[in-house]
Protein backbone atom coordinates (compact mmCIF):
# COMPACT_ATOMS: atom_id res chain seq x y z
CA UNK A 1 0.00 0.00 0.00
CA UNK A 2 1.14 3.89 -0.78
CA UNK A 3 1.61 6.38 1.45
CA UNK A 4 -1.21 8.90 1.62
CA UNK A 5 0.20 12.07 1.09
CA UNK A 6 -1.24 14.91 2.55
CA UNK A 7 0.54 17.37 0.95
CA UNK A 8 -1.89 20.39 0.32
CA UNK A 9 -0.12 22.89 2.91
CA UNK A 10 2.02 20.73 4.82
CA UNK A 11 3.79 18.51 3.48
CA UNK A 12 3.10 16.04 6.31
CA UNK A 13 2.86 11.84 5.41
CA UNK A 14 0.01 10.15 6.91
CA UNK A 15 0.33 6.54 7.63
CA UNK A 16 -2.73 4.82 5.85
CA UNK A 17 -6.09 6.22 4.38
CA UNK A 18 -9.44 6.07 6.66
CA UNK A 19 -10.38 2.97 5.09
CA UNK A 20 -7.71 1.12 4.22
CA UNK A 21 -8.59 -1.32 7.03
CA UNK A 22 -12.56 -2.17 6.46
CA UNK A 23 -11.40 -2.29 2.85
CA UNK A 24 -8.96 -5.09 3.71
CA UNK A 25 -10.67 -6.58 5.37
CA UNK A 26 -14.18 -6.97 3.33
CA UNK A 27 -11.67 -7.61 0.47
CA UNK A 28 -10.29 -10.86 2.54
CA UNK A 29 -13.39 -12.29 3.29
CA UNK A 30 -15.34 -11.76 0.09
CA UNK A 31 -12.06 -13.99 -1.09
CA UNK A 32 -12.38 -16.09 1.80
CA UNK A 33 -9.35 -16.10 3.34
CA UNK A 34 -10.87 -14.60 6.84
CA UNK A 35 -14.10 -15.47 8.19
CA UNK A 36 -14.98 -19.28 5.92
CA UNK A 37 -16.50 -21.63 8.15
CA UNK A 38 -16.90 -25.19 7.63
CA UNK A 39 -17.73 -28.12 9.65
CA UNK A 40 -17.11 -32.03 10.11
CA UNK A 41 -16.92 -34.40 12.23
CA UNK A 42 -20.54 -34.73 12.71
CA UNK A 43 -21.79 -37.02 15.32
CA UNK A 44 -24.88 -38.14 17.45
CA UNK A 45 -25.55 -41.36 20.03
CA UNK A 46 -27.15 -41.76 22.66
CA UNK A 47 -25.54 -41.29 26.02
CA UNK A 48 -22.49 -43.87 26.47
CA UNK A 49 -23.11 -45.74 23.58
CA UNK A 50 -20.83 -45.43 19.96
CA UNK A 51 -22.81 -43.10 17.55
CA UNK A 52 -24.76 -44.99 14.71
CA UNK A 53 -27.52 -44.00 12.68
CA UNK A 54 -30.08 -46.26 14.98
CA UNK A 55 -33.55 -44.88 15.69
CA UNK A 56 -34.01 -43.21 18.84
CA UNK A 57 -36.76 -43.82 21.12
CA UNK A 58 -38.62 -41.33 22.71
CA UNK A 59 -37.13 -39.57 26.25
CA UNK A 60 -33.92 -41.44 25.54
CA UNK A 61 -30.64 -39.00 26.49
CA UNK A 62 -28.77 -38.10 23.26
CA UNK A 63 -25.61 -35.89 22.43
CA UNK A 64 -24.73 -34.18 19.11
CA UNK A 65 -21.15 -32.95 18.40
CA UNK A 66 -20.38 -30.78 15.58
CA UNK A 67 -16.24 -29.55 14.60
CA UNK A 68 -16.52 -25.98 13.59
CA UNK A 69 -13.37 -24.14 11.83
CA UNK A 70 -12.66 -20.84 11.12
CA UNK A 71 -10.34 -19.54 8.01
CA UNK A 72 -8.10 -17.19 9.54
CA UNK A 73 -5.39 -15.24 7.74
CA UNK A 74 -5.26 -18.03 5.80
CA UNK A 75 -5.52 -21.15 7.83
CA UNK A 76 -7.64 -23.13 9.41
CA UNK A 77 -8.86 -23.04 13.34
CA UNK A 78 -10.82 -23.86 16.02
CA UNK A 79 -14.31 -21.46 15.49
CA UNK A 80 -14.07 -19.45 19.13
CA UNK A 81 -17.69 -18.54 18.79
CA UNK A 82 -20.11 -19.19 21.71
CA UNK A 83 -23.00 -18.41 20.24
CA UNK A 84 -23.90 -21.94 17.66
CA UNK A 85 -27.25 -23.21 18.18
CA UNK A 86 -28.51 -26.94 17.41
CA UNK A 87 -32.41 -27.44 16.63
CA UNK A 88 -34.24 -30.59 16.74
CA UNK A 89 -36.93 -30.13 14.55
CA UNK A 90 -39.56 -31.85 13.71
CA UNK A 91 -41.93 -29.50 11.82
CA UNK A 92 -41.12 -26.77 14.46
CA UNK A 93 -38.10 -26.93 16.42
CA UNK A 94 -39.00 -29.28 19.74
CA UNK A 95 -35.32 -28.78 21.46
CA UNK A 96 -33.17 -25.29 20.50
CA UNK A 97 -29.72 -25.42 23.10
CA UNK A 98 -26.38 -23.47 22.30
CA UNK A 99 -23.23 -26.01 21.55
CA UNK A 100 -20.61 -25.65 23.91
CA UNK A 101 -17.28 -25.76 22.67
CA UNK A 102 -13.88 -27.29 23.60
CA UNK A 103 -10.37 -26.04 22.68
CA UNK A 104 -10.27 -28.12 19.67
CA UNK A 105 -13.09 -26.54 17.85
CA UNK A 106 -15.81 -29.33 18.99
CA UNK A 107 -19.19 -27.89 19.76
CA UNK A 108 -21.20 -30.36 22.14
CA UNK A 109 -24.29 -31.04 23.42
CA UNK A 110 -26.83 -33.34 25.37
CA UNK A 111 -30.22 -33.33 25.67
CA UNK A 112 -33.38 -35.84 26.20
CA UNK A 113 -35.43 -36.43 22.45
CA UNK A 114 -38.99 -35.29 23.14
CA UNK A 115 -42.29 -37.92 24.03
CA UNK A 116 -43.52 -37.46 20.12
CA UNK A 117 -42.56 -39.68 17.90
CA UNK A 118 -41.54 -38.81 13.92
CA UNK A 119 -39.15 -38.34 11.62
CA UNK A 120 -36.36 -35.19 13.05
CA UNK A 121 -33.53 -33.00 11.96
CA UNK A 122 -30.44 -31.91 14.04
CA UNK A 123 -30.17 -28.57 12.75
CA UNK A 124 -27.06 -26.36 12.93
CA UNK A 125 -27.82 -23.24 11.52
CA UNK A 126 -25.46 -20.28 11.99
CA UNK A 127 -25.80 -17.09 10.36
CA UNK A 128 -23.28 -14.06 11.88
CA UNK A 129 -22.25 -10.45 9.82
CA UNK A 130 -18.45 -11.40 9.42
CA UNK A 131 -18.76 -15.20 8.68
CA UNK A 132 -20.10 -17.69 5.81
CA UNK A 133 -23.23 -19.07 6.05
CA UNK A 134 -22.91 -22.47 8.11
CA UNK A 135 -25.91 -25.03 7.56
CA UNK A 136 -25.91 -28.44 8.63
CA UNK A 137 -28.47 -31.30 8.90
CA UNK A 138 -28.90 -35.08 9.73
CA UNK A 139 -32.44 -36.28 9.34
CA UNK A 140 -32.83 -39.28 11.96
CA UNK A 141 -36.52 -41.13 13.45
CA UNK A 142 -37.62 -41.05 17.17
CA UNK A 143 -39.99 -44.39 17.70
CA UNK A 144 -42.82 -45.60 20.48
CA UNK A 145 -41.91 -47.98 23.00
CA UNK A 146 -42.29 -51.21 21.63
CA UNK A 147 -45.44 -52.97 23.56
CA UNK A 148 -42.61 -54.87 25.61
CA UNK A 149 -40.70 -51.52 27.20
CA UNK A 150 -43.43 -49.98 28.61
CA UNK A 151 -43.65 -50.09 32.99
CA UNK A 152 -45.22 -53.05 33.82
CA UNK A 153 -47.66 -51.50 36.63
CA UNK A 154 -48.11 -47.77 36.02
CA UNK A 155 -48.74 -45.63 39.03
CA UNK A 156 -50.89 -43.16 37.76
CA UNK A 157 -53.15 -45.65 36.71
CA UNK A 158 -53.96 -47.71 40.02
CA UNK A 159 -57.48 -46.14 40.20
CA UNK A 160 -58.26 -47.92 37.12
CA UNK A 161 -56.75 -51.17 38.68
CA UNK A 162 -58.75 -51.20 42.01
CA UNK A 163 -61.80 -50.24 39.57
CA UNK A 164 -61.32 -53.27 37.52
CA UNK A 165 -60.75 -56.07 40.68
CA UNK A 166 -63.55 -54.29 42.29
CA UNK A 167 -65.88 -55.32 39.48
CA UNK A 168 -64.07 -58.80 39.17
CA UNK A 169 -64.74 -59.05 42.92
CA UNK A 170 -68.23 -58.12 42.90
CA UNK A 171 -69.00 -60.36 39.90
CA UNK A 172 -67.43 -63.39 41.78
CA UNK A 173 -69.58 -62.12 45.14
CA UNK A 174 -72.83 -62.18 42.58
CA UNK A 175 -72.45 -65.27 40.91
CA UNK A 176 -72.07 -67.56 44.10
CA UNK A 177 -75.41 -65.91 45.85
CA UNK A 178 -77.16 -66.43 42.96
CA UNK A 179 -75.77 -70.25 42.49
CA UNK A 180 -75.97 -71.35 46.06
CA UNK A 181 -78.73 -68.99 47.70
CA UNK A 182 -82.18 -70.46 48.84
CA UNK A 183 -85.30 -68.31 49.06
CA UNK A 184 -86.89 -70.42 51.63
CA UNK A 185 -90.19 -68.60 51.87
CA UNK A 186 -90.55 -69.55 48.10
CA UNK A 187 -90.08 -73.44 48.83
CA UNK A 188 -92.55 -73.19 51.34
CA UNK A 189 -95.36 -71.07 49.79
CA UNK A 190 -94.88 -73.92 46.99
CA UNK A 191 -95.39 -77.05 48.93
CA UNK A 192 -98.48 -75.44 50.91
CA UNK A 193 -100.05 -74.95 47.54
Amino acid sequence: TDEVEYSISSGINAEYGGNQAFASSVVDWALRRNGDLRFSNVKHNKVGEAPSDAAYRITDEVEYSIAIEEMRNGNWEAFKGSDVQLEFVRIDPFVRAFLVPDEGGVFKVGFKVPDVYGVYQFKVDYDRVGYTHLYSTTQVSVRPFHHTEYERFIPSAYPYYASAFSMLGGLFIFSFVFLYHKDTAVEKAKKTE
